[in-house]
């Protein structure tokens, strides 16, 4: 039981974090490409990572992990972030959450394929509702629409899906902070080599909020969010604690409402509830 929890309230703590990574994406595409911000990002992250791998005397991983790494790399250090940076020149980070209110559905089903968890049926009522439930609101706040911008969020929450489902499995072995490290260090190679091709002619006349996105989702949403995220699925269960991820959008909401003086409708409080309780519906049964 006590296992059980601390990998809710680590996962818990994952959410939090990753609930600014799409408003600071879509603040950066602003005043950077999207592919120099995915590159860049994954190559700040992987140094700091791999500092992390050697500071701590951390084991390479066997040949065997090689191949789920690659694929935690492709999910979540290519996949996603070049996915969203794309379709954010499309749509609003507003109507993005539609997508994100799907992911703890693929999460889960992802964790079905790859991580042999089978929950009970009465988790997939819940899981769908709370999914339904975050992509309606989501949808009645955003009037921002684009057939481009809307297929390239498919294939970011397929990608993550699968990334966080493999890395969580892997998780069980290496621990959480290693695998996305590993997978960050995999991966610098090619993302240094793409970040000199599509560097930008000049980095004049970049705005201090750009420059502070970049840091965030180079830091935050590529490394620290995932320490607590991996070890959450991990010691919680992929399908259970994946279905956090529906309160992302509120806590991205609550945020800006604490930060920027923006005004929490009593909509958002009502929805928020509902999503509650399918989450501990979920858990319940997951």
């Amino acid at each position: 039981m006590q296992t059980n929890m601390a990998g809710w309230g680590s996962g818990l703590l994952g959410v939090i974090i990753f609930s600014g990574s799409l408003p600071a994406t879509r603040l950066a595409v602003g005043h950077f490409s999207p592919l120099f911000l995915t590159s860049i990002r994954a190559v700040i992250a992987a140094v700091l990572g791999a500092m992390l791998l050697v500071l701590l005397r951390q084991s390479p991983p066997q040949r065997q992990d090689l191949w789920s790494l690659a694929i935690v790399a492709l999910g979540v250090v290519v996949g996603f972030p070049l996915m969203t940076a794309l379709a954010l020149q499309h749509i609003t980070s507003a109507h993005s959450i539609v997508f994100i209110g799907l992911l703890p559905l693929v999460t889960a089903m992802f964790g079905v394929v790859r991580g042999g968890e089978r929950p009970h049926p009465a988790f997939w009522l819940f899981s769908i509702t709370g999914s339904a439930l975050v992509a309606g609101f989501a949808l009645s706040q955003s009037d921002s629409a684009s057939l481009d911008g809307d297929l390239l969020m498919v294939a970011a929450i397929v990608l993550c899906g699968l990334g966080y489902a493999e890395g969580a499995t892997l998780s069980r072995r290496l621990g959480g902070w290693q695998v996305i490290s590993w997978a960050l260090v995999l991966s610098l190679p090619v993302m240094a080599i793409f970040a000199l091709v599509v560097w930008p002619a000049t980095l004049h006349n970049i705005s201090l909020p750009a420059w502070i996105s970049l840091g965030y989702v180079s830091v935050f949403s590529m490394l620290v969010g995932f320490v607590f995220w991996y070890r959450g699925l991990a010691l919680g269960g992929i399908a259970g604690v994946g279905q956090l991820q529906l309160l992302q959008p509120f806590f991205g909401l609550l945020l800006a409402g604490l930060l920027l003086n923006e005004p929490v409708a009593w909509t958002m409080i009502a929805v928020t509830a509902l999503v509650a309780a399918c989450v501990a519906g979920a858990k319940r049964f997951a």
